[in-house]
């Protein structure tokens, strides 16, 4: 049973934003902007490169199968789909290389998406915060994220939220360098 909460918060441009679970009928457009988003990228790997992984974008709601795992959606007040992130309170479902899958008392979260349309007004820092709120839900003492040098804007927000780098989650994507990092959580 699909569980759909949703905690509203003002971005830092006063605009008002609800994140709660997407729901199957918007997976596919969901999938559509993941696709958008990373195949944009500068410097990250295009479809004709990686066509597994832009696969298993334009399919993201597929990872809601497994348990513990949780695609969630950053609403305009006018139902616009504006971003969306997975979050993984099971780790061995979080679906990366490297080790992050035998991260204990952790939750983690992947393919954090802004529409463009939206960039600049917080709702990463929003999508993020509400992975920080549920992995405290849980009582989890960290929380596991990756990224790759193509997401700048991403990488310096997480640092500011205070997420530190963790080598030992590092990992190869193909020929793709991807970083791993830990937040650790206060309870």
């Amino acid at each position: 049973m699909l569980k759909i909460e949703s905690q509203t918060d003002t971005t830092m441009t006063g605009k008002v934003y609800s994140v709660r679970n997407a729901t199957a009928a918007e997976f596919l457009e969901i999938g559509k902007l993941m696709v958008e988003v990373y195949s944009q990228l500068d410097g990250f790997p295009k479809q004709s490169d990686q066509p597994d992984y832009y696969k298993m974008l334009a399919n993201v709601g597929e990872l809601t199968a497994k348990s513990g795992t949780e695609l969630l959606t950053a609403v305009s007040g006018d139902g616009v789909i504006t971003g969306a992130v997975v979050y993984f309170s099971d780790m061995q479902n979080y679906g990366s290389g490297g080790t992050a899958t035998r991260e204990q008392y952790a939750s983690g979260f992947r393919l954090l998406a802004v529409h463009p349309s939206f960039r600049g007004e917080g709702i990463g820092k929003l999508l993020t915060n509400e992975c920080i709120r549920k992995a405290k839900e849980k009582n989890h003492f960290h929380l596991v994220i990756h990224t790759t040098k193509a997401m700048q804007t991403a990488w310096k927000m997480y640092e500011k939220m205070g997420f530190k780098r963790a080598e030992d989650l590092d990992f190869m994507q193909g020929d793709l360098p991807v970083f791993g990092f830990r937040l650790k959580l206060n309870k």
